[in-house]
């Protein structure tokens, strides 16, 4: 069983990468083949679909459409033009932008929030979008890991090691992994100057965006603070943040109804919504779901453990790296929830701390998915914005930016984290 999934999961890579444009039916009809031969049990298909990404990514892409209609992502998108020197720094400004709001909220919805501001500027400057888009995505997955409420993966942390808001800033003493992320994050910078580097063409806002609409912007403001303030309640349902940015595109729509009475508008909005993200992801969630059940992860999990041995150095720098690599390809929470327990152990019988091997894994198993298009799901949420506006992203024009991206932020944390907390 494990051999045929094993080889079904790199088939449906090799199909994600040789036809992009039909990721989401190659993702299904995989998912359709574990579910049939009995890799994934056809009662476990519903748990392990990750409803509240799903609803994040729907209900968000409602207003979003509200929000890009409303003028404002143009209006900040001349202030940006405004401060940058030239087109090189407005994608650096942007993607540091989306790494703070990230820090503090979840990075799909920082994606969904932030990706439109990208679009606009680059209409404006009337260049390709895909590399803008691309550098706000993996900066969003970058900046997930600094907080506890930036990822789902840090709550799973927070959860697990009973660490509170505070303790990802400072703990036991010492500075805690936001700092580590932050680190990473500046390293990225110069990353991006040279990725970047022919982009010096000046910029400028000639005529400032009139504003038609407030009432989206109200909206997209309120689930960002209605999002960072369900954060912090305990024993939530997994589904709140799906609901939260759900209602607030359901209010955002009654207020345009209201307004215009343009039933037609409604259902264009519905229609053209990406359902090829929703469908993509879907299918993923199955295929990891099923590789997570016959025991890959645990598999996974053991060798690097295994690897790495009594050595506290190979084991932190396998656990670190081998995160990455495999994070890129298999969905973070099913492995961080395997590996907490499995590094908790592992420590307890070495007589140390665990939160250097926590740490790691964490920063690991976080940036790794941006190593590709779909190793993480604001990247797929990126690639299929990108795609609605008529740009289609290969995995080679992801690496591209993902690889250098990520090399850096990795090596930033690695470094910080071992200084600290040897």
């Amino acid at each position: 069983m494990k051999t045929l999934a094993i080889i079904l999961f790199v088939a449906m890579y090799v199909g994600l990468i040789a036809f992009p444009k039909r990721r989401a039916i190659i993702a299904l009809a995989v998912a359709a083949i574990y579910i049939v031969t009995g890799i994934l049990p056809y009662n476990t298909v519903f748990s392990v679909v990750d409803w509240n990404v799903l609803l994040m990514i729907f209900g968000t892409l409602l207003l979003v459409d509200y929000f890009i209609d409303s003028k404002m992502p143009n209006l900040i998108a001349d202030h940006i033009l405004d401060l940058a020197p030239n087109v090189m720094w407005v994608t650096i400004f942007m993607s540091l932008f989306s790494g703070i709001i990230s820090a503090f909220i979840d990075n799909v919805a920082t994606l969904l929030m932030v990706a439109p501001v990208g679009l606009a500027v680059c209409k404006k400057l009337k260049i390709n979008p895909v590399p803008m888009i691309i550098s706000i995505a993996v900066s969003s997955n970058l900046q997930g890991a600094a907080t506890l409420v930036g990822d789902t993966t840090s709550i799973m942390l927070g959860a697990y090691a009973k660490m509170d808001f505070n303790d990802f800033f400072w703990m036991n003493g010492k500075p805690g992994i936001f700092f580590a992320v932050e680190l990473g994050a500046l390293l990225t910078i110069p990353i991006m100057m040279v990725l970047f580097r022919k982009d010096k063409e000046p910029v400028s806002a000639e005529e400032k965006t009139v504003v038609t609409d407030y009432v989206p912007t109200i909206m997209m403001v309120a689930h960002v603070v209605l999002l960072m303030a369900a954060s912090f309640i305990k024993n939530k349902p997994e589904i709140t943040n799906g609901l939260i940015c759900l209602g607030c595109s359901v209010v955002g729509m009654v207020w345009e109804y209201f307004k215009d009475h343009d039933t037609d508008r409604i259902v264009r909005v519905i229609k053209n919504l990406d359902y090829d993200t929703v469908l993509l992801l879907t299918g993923l969630f199955m295929v990891i779901g099923g590789v997570t059940n016959v025991g890959l992860v645990d598999d996974l999990a053991n060798f690097i453990v295994t690897a790495g041995g009594n050595n506290l150095f190979l084991l932190f720098t396998i656990v670190v790296w081998g995160s990455v690599l495999i994070s890129a390809f298999i969905d973070n929470i099913p492995y961080v929830a395997t590996m907490l327990p499995v590094l908790q152990g592992v420590t307890a019988s070495l007589g140390i701390a665990p939160y250097l091997l926590y740490f790691g894994l964490l920063c690991g198993a976080t940036l790794g998915g941006n190593i590709t298009p779909v190793g993480a799901s604001c990247n797929i949420a990126g690639v299929g914005m990108l795609r609605k506006e008529g740009h289609e992203v290969s995995f080679k024009d992801f690496a591209r930016i993902g690889i250098p991206f990520t090399l850096a932020a990795v090596v930033g944390a690695y470094v910080f984290l071992w200084v600290f907390w040897r």
